[in-house]
């Protein structure tokens, strides 16, 4: 067979809250999100492939932007090869999503049933199977199914799902389901970590995660793949059209300056980036975290700083002196001594930080939460 190369990207999210952002910076974030669709396309046209596979999520709920839905359509116009997408349980089709309203170019098809069906374009040799989620939750839909093989023929599926979850409410896919599908390769999403190319008996299946994290749990370089289907069998390339990435830092303060430490474990290139500095490490007192956010919030576009330091064991020195301060550490010392575990002790260290840190005005900087 000729080879054939797709474009499968899955789980965008456009136009998600970003509640932990605040309004003009959620409002630059979205504006990015669609910006993916046009890096898309001309990833699309660098790489010339032959078939695009969107595997679900592509908006974060049906209430979108109608700049997002131009620019959807825009985009996908932009591309010269065919267009699958297949909702999932975010963007489900029904009569009110906004797959329904926009009016797409020729190019693309949208799957609308919860049920497998299957388009065939004869001049790439191949069929195109898949199904839409129609409400947030979709029951397995690959059970009993198997495409037919037939010389000079591709099977691809697209389809939102999960693989290896038999509890799951979102279309649970099981490995022995994807090896008798007869199914080339399976076009996942659903997942928002990426699984690098996977088989099931003759069945090669991937999900490519998300295309750009949007909060703490979705850390580091997020990619689109490229796959390549030929005689020889398969190849996925992983490619990154992301704006910003999430990144989480931990930094030991104990022994130096927490901005020293910090600058000294920084990696190059932070500006762009959303951060989480998580201090960790014994110290005297409790770090000036407002100073601390003061001095590094320009190098990065949103900065979140949390302490999880303890305080050094002679915090006690001042239990019992004739002050408030005295008074409170007198009082979480009894109860220090109290302990049987270090868990519990570490609890009341941690409560006497707190504490001292309140009784200091250093209380915590937390400008960005994620959902």
């Amino acid at each position: 067979m000729n080879k054939l190369k797709i474009l499968h990207i899955a789980d965008m999210h456009m136009d998600s809250a970003f509640q932990g952002l605040g309004l003009g910076k959620a409002v630059v974030r979205r504006g990015e999100q669609r910006q993916l669709l046009s890096r898309m396309a001309e990833l699309c046209e660098k790489e010339r492939v032959d078939l695009v596979l969107m595997s679900g999520d592509l908006l974060d709920s049906e209430s979108s932007y109608f700049e997002t839905g131009e620019e959807l359509a825009a985009s996908l116009a932009s591309i010269k090869a065919p267009v699958f997408i297949a909702p999932g349980n975010h963007d489900y089709y029904s009569p009110r999503s906004p797959y329904a309203r926009l009016k797409l170019p020729e190019n693309v098809h949208i799957f609308t049933k919860n049920t497998i069906e299957q388009v065939e374009i004869k001049r790439l040799g191949l069929r195109v199977y898949g199904a839409a989620f129609t409400d947030k939750s979709s029951p397995a839909l690959l059970t009993g199914f198997a495409a037919p093989r037939e010389e000079g023929m591709y099977n691809i599926l697209c389809v939102h799902g999960e693989v290896g979850a038999a509890q799951s409410k979102y279309n649970p896919i099981t490995v022995e389901e994807l090896a008798s599908s007869g199914i080339h390769y399976a076009a996942l999403g659903h997942v928002h970590k990426a699984s690098g190319l996977q088989k099931a008996g003759e069945t090669w299946y991937s999900w490519p995660g998300c295309p750009e994290g949007r909060g703490f749990d979705e850390l580091g370089e997020k990619y689109v793949n490229i796959v390549e289907l030929s005689d020889e069998g398969c190849t996925l390339t992983q490619h990154c059209i992301a704006h910003r990435r999430y990144e989480l830092l931990k930094v030991d303060v104990s022994a130096t300056e927490p901005l020293l430490a910090i600058h000294t474990m920084l990696p190059d290139e932070t500006v762009r980036d959303v951060y989480r500095i998580v201090l960790t490490g014994e110290t005297d007192q409790a770090p000036d975290l407002s100073s601390l956010q003061y001095n590094l919030s320009e190098f990065f576009f949103e900065l979140q700083i949390k302490d999880e330091t303890r305080i050094r064991r002679n915090v006690w020195e001042r239990a019992g002196e004739d002050s408030l301060r005295g008074i409170f550490l007198e009082k979480l010392k009894a109860k220090y001594d109290q302990c049987s575990t270090d868990e519990e002790r570490l609890l009341v260290e941690q409560a006497a930080r707190w504490g001292l840190a309140a009784l200091d005005r250093g209380e915590e900087v937390v400008t960005h939460e994620d959902k």
